[in-house]
């Protein structure tokens, strides 16, 4: 039995299909927690059973976690909470229940920078690795997908790229980072909650294929939509401005603004890309498939 936390979500709605298709041939049952069971498509829900409810609530963990073997942990994150409660607050029920239910396995989604100099003043990444100690404490079998940043986050700048030209953030232009497909993650994710031969803890970097600066990006996104895109670089105080002007909660803003400067300074740089931490989408295959179609809607 394997449960799959946040099935709707980024990755979940990729990493389902995957466990889906290959899950009967490893003897594996789905189970799935989720708020909302009708954002599953009817044939999802046929073939998965169905816990209501939030992952940060402790009956809904101790029911979705009686029988299981593995878990897919992702906790999804709340602008109206502190980084703290929003990520290892929520998560405890969790690590409760893994004891008492003797799971096996937990595959989570983190991020990368465990180990850098900027780890511990990292806003929501430090949150991040703090669910990963949680996880790790309780004696279960543990790998923490550790991210960098997604392609899928500059879907939000799809209005911006379309109707301006250009897209937003606070990196140097040059700094050249790894970046990762969403599709690329679930399929990581997948192959390890299918194939539990592994042991103990430990963080699986996940880097897509090459490091990119912003004005790659630029230069990519120019030539695959056919059009001209720049890259604008905001300051630290007018994200900030921004972020508070939505209403977040004010230390979960700085929280993201901390995340952004650390990333700035070399968060994601800490691990060297193998051919077992790469993986295959690249920015031109994505920009092509998913963020053309968002752009010139």
């Amino acid at each position: 039995m394997i449960v799959i936390t946040a099935p709707t979500g980024n990755i979940g709605r990729r990493l389902l299909p995957l466990l889906l298709e290959s899950a009967p041939a490893h003897g594996e049952r789905l189970r799935v927690i989720v708020r909302d069971p009708a954002r599953l498509a009817d044939p999802v829900r046929e073939r998965v059973e169905v816990i209501t409810g939030s992952h940060g609530d402790p009956a809904v963990v101790d029911r979705a976690f009686d029988g299981a073997d593995a878990v897919f942990w992702l906790v999804p994150p709340d602008a109206s909470r502190t980084p703290d409660d929003a990520y290892r607050r929520f998560s405890l029920p969790a690590a409760r229940a893994l004891g008492v239910h003797g799971v096996g396995h937990v595959v989570g989604v983190s991020a990368l920078g465990r180990g850098t100099p900027v780890a511990g003043r990292a806003g929501l990444v430090t949150a991040s690795l703090a669910v990963d100690d949680l996880f790790a404490e309780t004696g279960v079998a543990h790998r923490a997908l550790a991210n960098p940043s997604f392609f899928e986050n500059l879907l939000e700048e799809a209005d911006s790229i379309r109707e301006r030209g250009c897209f937003t953030d606070v990196l140097d232009a040059d700094r050249k980072a790894p970046l990762v497909a969403v599709a690329d993650i679930a399929a990581v994710a997948a192959g390890l909650l299918l194939d539990r031969s592994w042991t103990g803890t430990g963080s699986v970097p996940v880097l897509g294929p090459r490091d990119l600066s912003p004005n790659d990006l630029a230069r990519i996104m120019t030539e695959r939509l056919g059009r001209p895109v720049r890259y604008e670089r905001q300051t630290f105080d007018d994200l900030r401005t921004t972020l508070a002007g939505h209403g977040l909660d004010k230390e979960f803003v700085d929280g993201i603004v901390e995340m952004k400067r650390a990333k700035d300074h070399g968060l994601d740089a800490g691990v060297t890309r193998t051919p077992e931490t790469a993986t295959p989408t690249t920015f031109e295959h994505w920009v092509t498939q998913t963020l053309r179609p968002a752009v010139l809607s």
